[in-house]
């Protein structure tokens, strides 16, 4: 019985990390971390190395956590760059840092993953392990209810709350059905905005990855990469990426294409589990008048409605989504401090925002736009 760490999936037989995790995480799959690895989105220069962690008995590996080696913070959407920068400032290392998260995508779900007395003595195993192969802490961010609970019974890790937005579906029947428990005023709103799209002749198109030609991935990854160029940044994601996920998961893809006039300007791209429509990626090639809201909120939530699906994550920060609808929902990731001062000092603020993050999820409730008792 060991732990090891495995520097690239291909390493391991897809079916073999799959039956590890649970069916309904997409992001955990072998697919979707395999092909950010092989496309040069994580490895190489780009900051994410992969260190997956393994427990074996003998040949057998019957545990797995996702996990990589980061010199930077790029990336997380659990931003810890204050410390890093106040550990510098006294003379403590910070990095390289151990992460176990999915690159790029602020989404929760399965982080231990496998039989759970294996992933027990996994998790147990794992801080001392950091240690030997010269990881100066270790975080494990948007992690489920499940290894929360574990963690919170080890003692070591430190937690973290966030707030992020997602969206319900309460049995609507059609998006007219959520527009009834709206009040009046916020009803209006969202119909003026998907009005003002329609106006300007702009249409939209659903797809599954199978069905994208290479020449539309390449618009799609255009869309994407430009929300980083208008910043002024390299996106994260390569091209190759996305034909990878288009190959091997296309099942779990949806794409939804707005054109005008026949002519192609903005996209949105999506996966779906049994329950839950994830909003990962968007961009366009031209400003248009509430696009943004239609493309990347409106049309998931109409998509959602029409297949049954009982949640919308649309990813994180982003309050102008509570008065659309999108409520307050709190995430989790927990951090390990070898060195004891930083670890204290860490705990200490790390209280403090605990309850400045729970009162303003409570406060952020008042924004909803649902009439009283109807959402």
């Amino acid at each position: 019985m060991s732990l090891s760490l495995l520097t690239q999936l291909a390493d391991i037989p897809a079916s073999q990390w799959d039956a590890l995790a649970p069916n309904d995480q997409p992001f955990v799959r072998h697919a979707f971390l395999s092909a950010l690895e092989e496309s040069g989105s994580v490895g190489g220069r780009s900051g994410w190395q992969p260190q997956h962690v393994l427990w074996r008995e003998g040949d057998r590996v019957l545990a797995a956590m996702p996990g990589y080696g980061k010199r930077h913070s790029m990336g997380e959407y659990v931003f810890d760059h204050a410390w890093a920068d106040a550990s510098q400032r006294a003379g403590i290392s910070w990095y390289p840092k151990w992460l176990s998260a999915v690159p790029f995508s602020p989404v929760g779900g399965a982080r231990l993953l496998g039989e759970a007395q294996a992933a027990d003595r996994l998790l147990q195993a794992v801080p001392e392990f950091l240690a030997t192969q010269g990881f100066y802490n270790g975080h494990i961010n948007f992690n489920d209810a499940a290894l929360g609970d574990r963690l919170a019974e080890d003692g070591r890790w430190l937690p973290r709350l966030g707030c992020q937005y997602h969206w319900h579906n309460r049995g609507y029947r059609d998006f007219q059905d959520f527009l009834d428990v709206l009040t009046s005023r916020k009803r209006k709103q969202l119909r003026k905005e998907r009005e003002g799209v329609r106006q300007q002749g702009i249409e939209f198109c659903w797809y599954q990855g199978h069905e994208l030609s290479e020449a539309q991935w390449d618009f799609v990854y255009a869309c994407y990469a430009n929300t980083y160029f208008v910043r002024g940044r390299q996106p994260y994601l390569t091209r190759a990426f996305f034909s990878l996920l288009a190959e091997r998961m296309p099942e779990a893809l949806r794409i939804t294409i707005a054109s005008q006039h026949r002519q192609p300007v903005a996209m949105a791209l999506s996966l779906v589990d049994g329950s839950t429509f994830y909003g990962r990626y968007w961009g366009c090639l031209a400003e248009f008048n509430h696009l943004h809201f239609e493309t990347c909120f409106y049309q998931g939530m109409e998509y959602a409605i029409d297949n049954g699906l009982q949640r919308f994550d649309a990813g994180a920060q982003g309050e102008h989504k509570l008065i659309r609808g999108f409520e307050p929902v709190l995430t989790e990731s927990w951090h390990l401090l070898r060195h004891g001062g930083l670890h204290d000092a860490v705990a200490d603020f790390l209280q403090q925002e605990r309850d400045g993050v729970r009162a303003w999820a409570e406060e952020a409730r008042d924004a909803l736009p649902y009439r009283l008792n109807a959402g």
